[in-house]
């Protein structure tokens, strides 16, 4: 049947192309079916909302330059004004930006513009060699093709272009520069040119380059007990090992070794001179970080952090969920945990294990007196949430409850710029919107938002961070541990083939054309990937420290680490004893000089502080128990059968005090008459009762002077006794330049004969009085009574009783 399939399979080879490319079509039409619905809703949001991104403004720029309506008149208003074009980091400029760069720069080779009086100028000033944004839209073939542009207008009017280029390196050493030569020589394309050759400006500064050997990859660890974290690299990881050497070798070098101090002499390594680059920001990112954490190595920390996913941030918005919906069982359990309550997770257990109730937040109201201070941050919190804006109320966290205290003590100093993103992120909410906590939450949640940290203003601090945000930065000593192989960075899924935007195919389904244009963009990759290598080494002035941990790449010299060890090998580089074992090192100048004194430069400067800030802050006292003269203990009645119980005594005796504090206010004719006003819900005859004790007191002629227009009534009166807060009030108070009298009322009905037998409760109560006024008159004698109103008579009680009474109290010393 050969002869029959053969042909089949030739027919079926021949329509291949054409089959993936139909297929190709297709998934690219669908493409652009949904970037025809999605692009112009997209753009109408962003009207809506008023918001332009960067691109925009470059394309609406362009467009305003282009459009024949107003082009014309824009760009003779411009010419006007505009004699000088200076285009900087020319190498990673935009096609879109070039067009804008071009249409500005037309009038200056265009009629009088071109022969003007004024010499007008166009200054481009690039490195295709460090073009590495192409994620931007970054074009270094752009900056060759405009040189071409420019240069035919400049010569079609008599001008003369000149191309310029610096080979002095004003920055790394020899050492450096002679590596990085070698580790690109015979490279072109790129940006990288035949021969190219680096002159070190400072030919004189000592440089070094060192090359670790490599830590080699463990296999995966077997799965552990359920409780292990999942996400933490194990003791014996790779990455873990290289953290630590990198951070026991800092610690190394700022104890023993020195650097050119730039003036003949030698200074000490201060941890400001380190930067750590990597390629992107992986495991051994974290690992690093954590590692100079655990040395007690100054770290500047994370160059980048995405606000949401911090640690701190995260605590605060679990609080402020909870303090939203107090039903939210997962969100106060991580506030529990969080440092800024700091429980542990047995505590939490036992709170959640075995409930009664269905929620967190009812286990815990239940069980309030067990975790007093947790409790009063949350009443407090939950009392402020439905009245103080998110801003108010993060900083009522953060300040009144030392929240900001508690986060920076666990999570360390750079957590604090992740709070003060979050606050920022408050403050535009209520900018914005109505600042309402459900609001916000909702809000903080769809915003995405990413800080970048000026690590070039991080003081004498440790720099970590990727080489794209290394860029424009240098430091004495760099150090490269993210060298070993590397996956190439994804695809995006869109490809351009002649111009036009396409759904990629997987690889083995890929039309030829779509074929051509992937290998294409590979190629691009690849070259930028060369270009991110020569920016890393040359961040480094005087020493570039290069290591790598895992598998190196199975292709020779495609990985970083690979490119440099061969670069040394051509370069008689010395086996020189590294951590983890031997490795290379090229050396040039000398090392050996001591170092001079520390510049106090590096030192912070000093200002002088009051005297008031060296002193410290008095411990505050400890608050001790609010009491109350009335309820000191002991007994406050004698032995007797009144007819009524405790309660309706107590209603009575307060029946009593309210008419002896108002009716002398008034005539006795009226006093039936506001007795019936004061005391509205008691019985005609229980009234008449309670008024005939009154009236027998203010009648009795011996009591009139303690009813006189002179005395004061209830009297409030507040004070310390032994450390405690003691507020009272005092039935009558006279006060005469001779003494103080203090009478208080009371209705027993079985009346003591003597001073003596007054109940304990009583005599606690009247030694409370005298102690307070003692200390309000102390120029004066202060003496004590008490009014029976039964009997409308006035016993007077002497100093030492009353006395004696409080100091069984244990609020006075006898």
């Amino acid at each position: 049947l050969m002869a029959e399939i053969e042909p089949l399979m030739m027919r079926v080879e021949e329509a291949r192309a054409r089959r993936l490319g139909l297929a190709a079509a297709e998934k690219a039409a669908a493409l652009h079916d949904f970037a025809q619905g999605f692009l112009p809703l997209y753009s109408q949001r962003k009207e809506q909302a008023g918001a332009l991104d960067f691109d925009d403004l470059i394309q609406k720029a362009r467009d305003l330059l282009s459009d024949s309506a107003v082009a014309e008149w824009v760009l003779y208003r411009l010419d006007g004004g505009i004699d000088h074009i200076l285009v900087d980091e020319a190498q990673d400029t935009s096609p879109a930006q070039w067009d804008v760069v071009d249409r500005l720069a037309r009038e200056f080779t265009a009629g009088e513009g071109a022969r003007g009086e004024i010499e007008r100028t166009i200054f481009v000033v690039g490195d295709k060699k460090q073009s590495i944004y192409s994620f931007q839209g970054a074009d270094p073939d752009g900056f060759d093709r405009m040189q071409v542009e420019f240069g035919t207008r400049i010569r079609a009017v008599g001008g003369n272009l000149q191309d310029l280029s610096l080979e002095h390196s004003f920055r790394s050493s020899a050492a450096v520069l002679q590596v990085v030569d070698q580790v690109f020589d015979g490279r072109d394309g790129g940006g990288f040119h035949l021969g190219g050759r680096h002159v070190a400006f400072k030919s004189d500064l000592p440089g070094r380059v060192d090359l670790w050997p490599v830590v080699p990859p463990v296999e995966a660890e077997p799965d552990g007990p359920w409780t292990d974290p999942v996400d933490r690299l194990g003791a014996q990881h790779h990455s873990v090992r290289l953290a630590e050497e990198v951070a026991g070798q800092i610690r190394h070098m700022i104890d023993t070794e020195t650097l050119d101090d730039g003036d003949g002499g030698r200074r000490r390594v201060r941890p400001g001179d380190v930067m750590i680059l990597v390629q992107r920001r992986s495991d051994l990112f974290a690992e690093i970080i954590r590692a100079c954490k655990a040395a007690d190595l100054p770290i500047a920390g994370a160059d980048r952090l995405k606000v949401g996913a911090e640690l701190a941030v995260r605590d605060l918005a679990a609080l402020l969920r909870f303090l939203d919906t107090p039903e939210d069982d997962l969100s106060l359990a991580a506030a529990l945990k969080s440092p800024l309550f700091g429980w542990g997770e047995q505590a939490l257990f036992d709170l959640a294990h075995g409930r009664e109730g269905p929620y967190l937040w009812q286990a815990l109201r239940d069980r309030a007196a067990e975790f007093p201070d947790t409790m009063a941050i949350l009443t407090d919190l939950r009392n402020q949430s439905d009245f103080l804006r998110p801003y108010d109320l993060i900083e009522r966290i953060l300040v009144r409850h030392n929240g900001r205290g508690r986060l920076l003590a666990r999570l360390g100093t750079e957590a604090e710029d992740g709070i003060n993103a979050l606050l920022s992120q408050a403050l535009g909410y209520e900018r914005s919107e109505i600042p309402s906590l459900t609001g916000f939450l909702i809000w903080m949640e769809t915003d995405d938002l990413e800080i970048k940290r000026q690590m070039s203003a991080s003081g004498d601090l440790i720099r970590v961070m990727t080489v794209h945000g290394s860029k424009g930065l240098e430091a004495p000593i760099v150090i490269l541990p993210d060298t070993a192989k590397r996956q190439p960075r994804a695809e995006t899924g869109i490809v351009k083939v002649e111009g036009c935007p396409v759904w990629t195919t997987a690889a083995d389904q890929r039309p030829p054309a779509l074929t051509q244009a992937q290998a294409s963009d590979a190629a691009k990759r690849e070259e930028e990937n060369q270009r991110l290598l020569y920016v890393a080494m040359t961040r480094a002035e005087q020493w570039l420290i290069v290591a790598a941990a895992g598998k190196l790449d199975d292709k020779e010299g495609r990985s970083w680490y690979q490119q440099i060890d061969t670069a040394l090998g051509a370069l008689g580089a010395a086996r020189t004893p590294m951590p983890g074992g031997d490795g290379k090192r090229f050396s040039h100048g000398d090392w050996s000089g001591a170092a001079q004194a520390d510049a106090p430069a590096s030192r912070p400067e000093q200002v002088d502080l009051p005297e008031y800030f060296h002193v410290p802050t008095p411990a505050v006292p400890e608050r001790r128990e609010r009491l109350n003269p009335s309820d000191l203990g002991g007994a406050k009645a004698l032995p007797g059968i009144d007819g009524l119980d405790e309660e309706s005594a107590k209603a009575r005796g307060t029946a009593v005090h309210l008419l002896l504090e108002h009716l002398p206010m008034v005539a006795s004719e009226a006093w039936e008459d506001r007795a019936r006003a004061l005391l509205p819900d008691l019985a005609t005859e229980a009234r008449a009762d309670i008024l005939a004790e009154a009236r027998g007191v203010l009648t009795a002629p011996d009591l009139a002077h303690i009813f006189g227009p002179d005395t004061l009534a209830e009297v409030a009166i507040s004070g310390h006794l032994n450390g405690h807060e003691m507020p009272g009030v005092i039935d009558r108070l006279i006060v005469t330049p001779h003494k103080v009298l203090a009478v208080d009322f009371k209705s027993n009905a079985t009346i003591p004969q003597t001073p003596e037998q007054v109940p304990e409760g009583f005599l606690r109560q009247m030694g409370a009085y005298a102690a307070l006024l003692a200390a309000i008159y102390p120029d004066r004698p202060v003496e004590m009574a008490i009014l029976w109103t039964r009997t409308a008579e006035l016993m007077c009680l002497p100093h030492d009783l009353v006395n004696a009474a409080l100091g069984r109290a244990g609020l006075l010393d006898v």
